[in-house]
């Protein structure tokens, strides 16, 4: 399970850091923003995001594979 999901699980390791250290070096200072008034919804957000981002890389090795097969074909 890790070798097929493991730039999912590195992009929402740093979706959630980069959330939290958002929420906490800039964030909102007077409570209001639905997202980054808390560290839980910034942190969250950023999980979301940062997998989203991280999985729209094409994988190499399932590019390779589909290829492979093409051409025995």
């Amino acid at each position: 399970m890790f070798k097929q999901n493991w730039l999912l699980l590195v992009g929402v390791i740093f979706g959630t850091t980069a959330g939290y250290l958002y929420w906490y070096f800039i964030g909102c200072n007077n409570g209001t923003c639905p997202i980054t008034s808390s560290p839980m919804n910034s942190s969250i957000a950023g999980a979301l995001l940062g997998g989203l981002v991280f999985t729209s890389f094409p994988n190499s090795k399932k590019n390779e594979n589909k290829n492979e097969d093409k051409d025995k074909e």
